[in-house]
């Protein structure tokens, strides 16, 4: 009996403990849980025209490489209309010295632009001028 009432009464002076010392949620990021996300800042693309910037190393065999250049000013990709093919596809890159969209991007019968690939942006991100949230000194070994 007495073994019970101790251990209900240091349980009791837990939860008042606990109670007392009651503070309000708080993520990792400083900011009140239940408050609303704030927009990052807006930040500006590496390369503001195509061409004048160096393409960037990829990390791995399969990754899709990243856009050098800025794509604001470029129409959104419609089920009519894709402006990426306007330089990257195989009827023009050659013209516009562009690189050519990679074979996986075409049906492999019939050489055809693979409709299912049109969305270029649900894959490839554009590159920006952000520092770097942590240090990384990760070197990809694939070109």
């Amino acid at each position: 009996m007495n073994k019970t009432v101790t251990i209900l009464l240091a349980s009791l002076l837990t939860v008042i403990v606990g109670c007392a010392s009651y503070e309000p949620l708080v993520s990792l990021r400083g900011s009140d849980v239940a408050a609303a996300d704030k927009a990052p800042a807006a930040t500006s693309y590496a390369g503001k025209r195509p061409g004048t910037q160096p393409t960037i190393a990829r990390t791995y065999a399969q990754q899709p490489p990243v856009i050098p250049h800025a794509v604001d000013n470029f129409d959104e990709v419609t089920l009519a209309e894709n402006q990426c093919l306007d330089c990257h596809g195989a009827a023009n890159y050659v013209k516009k010295n562009s690189p050519k969209m990679g074979d996986s991007h075409f049906l492999a019968a019939t050489k055809a632009f693979d409709a299912s690939r049109h969305v270029c942006s649900s894959c490839h991100v554009a590159q920006v001028d952000a520092p770097a949230l942590v240090e990384n000194r990760f070197i990809g070994n694939i070109k």
